[in-house]
């Protein structure tokens, strides 16, 4: 079985730069693993609340992750730019597969992720179907399969 080709960052409609921080780095001095979910973290929400326009202190819609993952391709480490590509894999009624790929300041793919929101109203946290305004964000970062 051969190995996937590494993300390019023509296959990413949108980038944020991410800044890492000194406490991203771990004692064998590269960034933790866990770190490269938070940059997923930070591209997605940036993105809904500044073009979808997610209220995230008292909108009566919230996503929440069903699922996650990431595949580690190189290291990276404090000081330097994560260039955090995203795309939207699947768009549903009331979930979206976020397709996330993190690059460093050469163009090198670093990872590359997926990230499962269901968007639940607040309250309740029942599957509730996704608000025009943030559907209308997301089919902006629609690619087409393959």
């Amino acid at each position: 079985m051969s190995k996937p080709e590494p993300p390019t960052r023509d296959q990413y409609p949108h980038f944020r730069t991410i800044s890492t921080r000194w406490k991203d780095n771990d004692i064998y001095g590269h960034v933790n693993n866990v770190e490269y979910y938070s940059f997923f973290d930070t591209v997605i929400n940036a993105w809904l609340i500044e073009e979808g326009g997610l209220d995230i202190q008292s909108g009566d819609t919230i996503g929440l992750c069903a699922e996650s993952g990431c595949r580690f391709l190189a290291s990276s480490e404090f000081p330097e730019d994560i260039e955090a590509g995203l795309r939207v894999g699947n768009l549903g009624n009331s979930s979206v597969r976020y397709e996330i790929g993190l690059f460093d300041s050469n163009g090198q793919a670093l990872a590359e992720g997926f990230f499962v929101h269901v968007f639940v109203d607040r309250e309740g946290r029942s599957p509730t179907p996704i608000p025009h305004s943030i559907r209308a964000s997301l089919e902006r970062l629609e690619v087409s399969p393959g």
